[in-house]
């Protein structure tokens, strides 16, 4: 998706984020500044032979970020544009994100610059062993779990899977989450994020009074978090989908799309643009679409200080991660405009991949129904705890998960003590 500030650093945000919220609850300032440096940073730089027998050098990361709560987790993302800071912004969001859907993770996030789109599959295959093997050491059911991230899947995390296995000699399943259900993968996991966002998005529109039955929804990036949930708030809700975009545009209908037609059209086609009957839309247009619901599922950095004040939605639900700046933040507030974070409207992937985990570790799985009603029950009962410390501090939604957040992690923190 294009970045509408290119300038802003991920990770300045991320700690932006930590001294607003150490500000609000009277956190000292030694315990703010653990929480704004990541525990362990690994950055590996290693050969991969091409398909003409060419090697290529890749550079890729992984960062842990806190484990006072537990072994860190977060996932895996293949893209051009990877850099350290982004992936220490994206393991510190994970960090939060764990501890606000109240499960037992610290966070950790992984990277490789790299293009998957001009890689065949041989190429990812060999890059995505070579990467697992070089951060194996630090990896592992009870030290730090690997996911799929942006251009990574449940194949990529069966290579990953299968790599450490043959290193420890035997099959190690619990080392990665969101694995082909052959492998040890949780039913429902590969649509819980946009599932866990519409549960969110429900309950949030209760609570300000907006409907979601026959209420309108745009969302920019149609990938797995977008469609998922533009297919659930259509089909399970009710709701109509006017204007979904992806890399390469958006489209526009204001009497609602067909969301199932407009994923046959993407897959034939590799894009929504051209889906006959909408019209063309830019992927900057979108954000500002007349909507009652905005759900950004792109990449960070989208709704800035420029545009903040022409969202026209009452609800902006992020299925991305950090696709809001903090001054945007501000703006949306005062026009009371109910945010969805990161932390909470997208945490349905990390709250199943716990649970694909926790089935690994006991090696007895759950039914659909099961993982489904369980994910109900942690997104209702995450959203009520932010949205009730919003209230009583009489901040916006971001603010008051970090507030719920970075308390569990303070309190596993400071109980722990500082070693040695």
């Amino acid at each position: 998706m294009p970045n509408n500030s290119a300038t802003a650093n991920p990770f300045d945000t991320a700690k932006q984020q930590v001294d607003i919220t150490a500000k609000l609850i009277g956190l000292d300032a030694g315990l703010t500044e653990v929480l704004k440096h990541p525990k362990r940073e690994l950055t590996v730089n290693f050969p991969v032979r091409m398909d003409d027998n060419s090697y290529r050098v890749y550079t890729g990361y992984r960062v842990q970020y806190n484990m006072a709560r537990g072994p860190t987790k977060g996932g895996i993302r293949f893209h051009p544009q990877v850099t350290l800071d982004e992936v220490r912004a994206l393991a510190a969001w994970m960090t939060w994100k764990c501890a606000v859907v109240n499960i037992p993770y610290g966070g950790a996030k992984g990277g490789v610059i790299c293009d998957p789109k001009h890689m065949s599959r041989g190429e990812l295959e060999r890059l995505t062993r070579r990467y697992a093997s070089e951060i194996a050491p630090i990896i592992g059911p009870e030290m730090d779990i690997p996911a799929p991230d942006v251009y990574t899947d449940s194949q990529t995390m069966a290579w990953i899977m299968d790599t450490y296995s043959m290193l420890k000699g035997y099959s190690v399943p619990g080392v990665v989450t969101g694995k082909p259900i052959s492998l040890g993968g949780s039913q429902g996991r590969g649509e819980a994020t946009g599932r866990g966002c519409a549960y969110v998005i429900r309950e949030a529109a209760k609570d300000i009074g907006v409907k979601v039955k026959g209420g309108t929804v745009a969302v920019q990036g149609f990938g797995n978090a977008g469609s998922v949930a533009a297919n659930i708030l259509a089909e399970e809700q009710g709701a109509k989908i006017v204007a979904v975009s992806d890399s390469k545009g958006g489209i526009y209908k204001a009497d609602g799309l067909n969301v199932k037609a407009v994923e046959a059209h993407k897959a034939k086609t590799g894009s929504v643009v051209g889906f006959p009957g909408a019209k063309a839309v830019s992927n900057a247009e979108i954000l500002e679409t007349k909507a009652d619901i905005l759900i950004p599922a792109a990449l960070e950095n989208q709704i800035t200080k420029k545009n903040a004040d022409k969202i026209q939605a009452k609800i902006v639900a992020e299925a991305a991660n950090g696709p809001t700046l903090p001054e945007a933040d501000t703006i949306l507030f005062e026009r009371k405009i109910t945010v969805l974070p990161d932390v909470l409207a997208n945490a349905g992937g990390v709250t199943v991949s716990y649970f694909e985990w926790a089935q690994d570790i006991q090696g007895y799985f759950w039914d659909l129904g099961e993982v489904n009603s369980r994910l109900e029950r942690t997104m209702v009962q995450s959203y009520n705890a932010v949205h009730k410390t919003a209230g009583e501090y009489k901040v916006h939604n971001r603010t008051a998960a970090y507030v719920v957040a970075i308390q569990r992690v303070v309190d596993a923190v400071t109980l722990r003590g500082i070693y040695p």
